[in-house]
């Protein structure tokens, strides 16, 4: 009897400690980290061109060209277009491009898909059939300012740019974004630099510039009292000659004064200062976006808003409108044309979609 309790004992040791092996295995397993794999996957890029049908397979000539991409595990997306144009960084999934140049030409793009430091790379090759009246754009589809399009004036210039204005023009986030495809000019009330206001003036001078053509500009206009926004152009030999001799063209301008209204303005020297323009009615100019365009020839300045001309000029010999000219953009706060300068204002944008310019 007691043999017999001895070998049932020692077979219930047996069994307790085989289960509790089987315990420890399974709660080691159990508190390791598991592995997680958060490396890009899966990018895949699909191409659309404007315009592509049965009849033009390359698209309709615009250049223009809609990327739509997709990764697994992705926070960010980097996009060479092939072109020589700068490199684009967005967390969207969606991005377009205007290609410039002429006939039918075959491009390479190349997506990266990032988490962090990690990437995984696709290229897409494509042909797009191009007009060859377009000569420069920007569709502003980055994160930033493209530093091979433009330059920042900064600073307040001599007197307000001698427009008596109050800003001080900067090269900050705060005054400059580029989001959703859109540029976007801030004008703030702040102390900056002596100045109790804040803006940006961005120029392509040394970028580039031209004679003749067509410049077409989306924008919705700022809406506060006191900002003057305008989309304009100056000759290239502004720094040579000075203003007004080097000639000045406002495709658009707006007053501080009447958000009901816009300008279309030339300025040149005559023995003497001389100038030309007239206002049009846009009552809703700060809510919804227009197209604001000059037709520019050898005989001729036209300006228009949504294909409706409002001003038109004949030039000659005798003015300076036979040359280069560069764009600006900017928002300026009071002066001339800002006038008084609402006491709650504290911030007002004017939004770029694009700038195109044909020949």
């Amino acid at each position: 009897m007691k043999s017999h309790n001895k070998i049932t004992y020692s077979f219930r040791f047996l069994l307790i400690n085989l289960l509790f092996i089987a315990i420890s295995c399974g709660g080691g397993s159990g508190s390791e980290e598991p592995i997680v794999d958060n490396n890009p996957a899966n990018l895949e890029i699909t191409v659309q061109l404007e315009g592509s049908d049965a009849t033009n397979p390359n698209g309709n000539g615009s250049g223009k060209v809609l990327f739509n991409f997709s990764a697994t595990n992705t926070t960010l997306y980097k996009i060479n277009f092939g072109d020589g144009s700068d490199i684009v960084e967005t967390p969207n999934k969606t991005v377009s491009h205007t290609y410039i140049g002429s006939g039918i030409q075959t491009f390479n793009v190349i997506v990266s898909a990032y988490n962090g430091s990690k990437f995984i790379s696709l290229t897409k090759n494509f042909t797009v059939k191009i007009d060859s009246n377009l000569l420069w754009a920007d569709e502003f589809n980055g994160t930033g300012v493209s530093s091979s399009n433009w330059t920042y004036e900064i600073g307040t210039g001599t007197n307000g740019w001698g427009n008596n204005e109050m800003q001080y023009y900067t090269n900050r986030p705060e005054n400059t974004k580029v989001e959703n495809g859109v540029l976007k000019i801030i004008a703030k009330k702040e102390i900056y630099q002596g100045s109790s206001y804040t803006s940006a003036r961005l120029i392509t001078k040394g970028k580039f510039d031209f004679k003749f053509g067509k410049v077409e500009v989306r924008a919705k206009l700022p809406a506060t009292k006191g900002t003057w926004p305008a989309i304009w152009m100056l000759g290239s030999n502004f720094s040579t000659v000075g203003w007004p001799n080097s000639g000045e063209i406002d495709i658009m301008e707006q007053t501080g004064w009447n958000k009901n209204e816009v300008l279309g303005t030339f300025h040149w020297f005559n023995n003497g200062y001389a100038g030309y323009g007239l206002k049009t009615t846009l009552n809703n100019s700060t809510t919804e976006f227009h197209i604001y365009s000059l037709e520019w020839t050898f005989t001729s300045l036209k300006i228009f808003v949504d294909n409706i001309k409002f001003v038109e000029m004949n030039i000659t010999d005798t003015m300076p409108f036979r040359q280069n000219f560069f764009c600006i953009l900017n928002v300026a706060v009071g002066g001339n044309l800002g006038g008084d300068i609402d006491p709650s204002f504290t911030t007002s944008v004017m939004e770029i979609d694009y700038i195109r310019v044909y020949k």
